[in-house]
């Protein structure tokens, strides 16, 4: 974030989950007024600001249009309800306001082969399970439940929730590669590009009468993109930045306005 020191300066940046502290000092050396929560603050380390609690559950002690940005490092797959939390970062951030958020991504192909096979993160792990990920602080204090990687996400569904929650997805950057991934990209790719464009094709030609076509067309053509980057096949981890475009609340009303009645579905 230091070749960012100039955007940072003097902004208001919520860290949630703050962890260890490492995020806000960061945040704090590029002149950020850094708002830390975590579920567990006793094990915040940075001395320089105060960690509050916070679960996500129950929102962040913050006002409405608070904050120009928000960190949300490594912890969306602990959440158990995602777009919930999406629209309460989306709550406390200001219009055209930032969200910066990293996670591990289920969009890599190695992730994908292990889900396939066993429903796990990797190959070398078990299925998510109540006693590998279930966490509670060491601290008798705090009861909390801290749940482990077991809410994982991909790009395209997170694409989805944030969009529900107002959020626009502006830039995609890549992190660590799935050295895993190399072997099966190599074997599967012209697969995935032919499969891809053969869908997106389908549903192009389908919506040729619809009155939004070319609105809808615009979306699909967006997750055909997401579909065939390299980068996120590859990827281990998700970096993503989006952008406050309006209220969530203003999502469901364009949504209703633009979708058919339950009803006349069935």
């Amino acid at each position: 974030m230091e070749q960012h020191k100039s955007w940072f300066a003097n902004k208001i940046v919520i860290d949630f989950p703050a962890g260890n502290g490492a995020t806000s000092e960061i945040l704090h050396d590029l002149e950020a007024e850094v708002y830390p929560f975590d579920l567990f603050p006793e094990y915040f380390l940075f001395d320089k600001i105060v960690c509050q609690q916070a679960n996500i559950e129950n929102g962040i002690p913050l006002p409405e249009n608070f904050a120009d940005a928000l960190i949300c490092q490594e912890g969306l797959e602990h959440f158990t309800n995602q777009l919930d939390a999406l629209k309460e970062f989306n709550r406390v951030l200001k219009l055209h306001g930032k969200l910066i958020l990293t996670t591990p991504s289920y969009s890599n192909l190695s992730a994908k082969i292990s889900y396939l096979l066993f429903e796990s993160e990797t190959t070398k792990q078990m299925p998510p399970n109540e006693f590998d990920d279930v966490w509670m602080s060491e601290k008798e204090e705090n009861q909390k439940i801290y749940f482990g990687h077991l809410f994982l996400i991909g790009i395209q569904k997170l694409r989805t929730l944030s969009k529900l929650a107002g959020f626009n997805l502006i830039e995609a950057r890549y992190m660590r590669l799935s050295k895993g991934s190399v072997v099966y990209f190599i074997l599967f790719y012209p697969i995935i590009v032919l499969s891809s464009y053969i869908r997106y094709l389908i549903k192009k030609y389908k919506l040729r009468k619809h009155p939004y076509k070319y609105d809808i067309i615009s979306l699909y053509h967006q997750q055909l993109l997401l579909n065939i980057n390299p980068k996120h096949l590859l990827n281990k981890h998700l970096f993503l930045i989006f952008e406050k475009e309006c209220h969530f609340d203003e999502v469901s009303l364009s949504i209703r306005l633009n979708t058919k009645e339950f009803g006349k579905i069935m």
